[in-house]
């Protein structure tokens, strides 16, 4: 049996339409140049029209790779509550400079990521049915380095909730 597909032909758009459409698509929460670069392709525009697009959205203020680099890093620690290493991995995929990616770990505060430290891995601790207390170590240990948290600050954590 031979299978037909009928393709649908592409939008096309204008730069105005385009333009609006992008708005509004970075008004929505905060993009990097990555992001809205992926998206104008997929609105299959030329490099002219996504170069002026994109110099309209950072003269309004709708894109701002400061911007994005510090929401991100706040809401993958809040939300996710993913490591300073894990963020900054996920900043450098986006393509976001050493400097910013710097400002945007800075939004999350010392202490309260301590503490975040402490009960993930009290959590942990209270999921693990492992009696060998070496083996339940290595899978906090694994656990926390997987959520992008740093070696020493798991180990002095681990070291309150596990005795040998």
């Amino acid at each position: 049996m031979l299978h037909l597909f009928v393709m649908k032909p592409h939008k096309t758009y204008t730069v105005n339409e385009a333009q609006k459409a992008l708005e509004h698509y970075c008004a929505y929460q905060e993009r990097c140049h990555i992001e809205v670069q992926t998206k104008l392709n997929n609105m299959n525009m030329i490099p002219q029209a996504q170069e002026i697009i994109i110099l309209h959205l950072l003269k309004e203020n709708f894109l701002s790779e400061e911007r994005f680099a510090k929401a991100y890093a706040r809401g993958k620690f809040v939300i996710k509550h993913y490591g300073r290493i894990r963020i900054e991995m996920g900043l450098k995929q986006k393509q976001i400079s050493s400097y910013l990616i710097k400002k945007g770990l800075e939004e999350i505060d010392a202490d309260l990521y301590l503490k975040t430290i402490s009960d993930l891995i009290e959590k942990k601790v209270a999921s693990i049915s492992e009696l060998n207390p070496y083996k339940k170590k290595k899978k906090i240990i694994d656990y926390m380095l997987r959520k992008g948290y740093e070696y020493p600050l798991i180990d002095e954590a681990v070291r309150k909730y596990i005795k040998f």
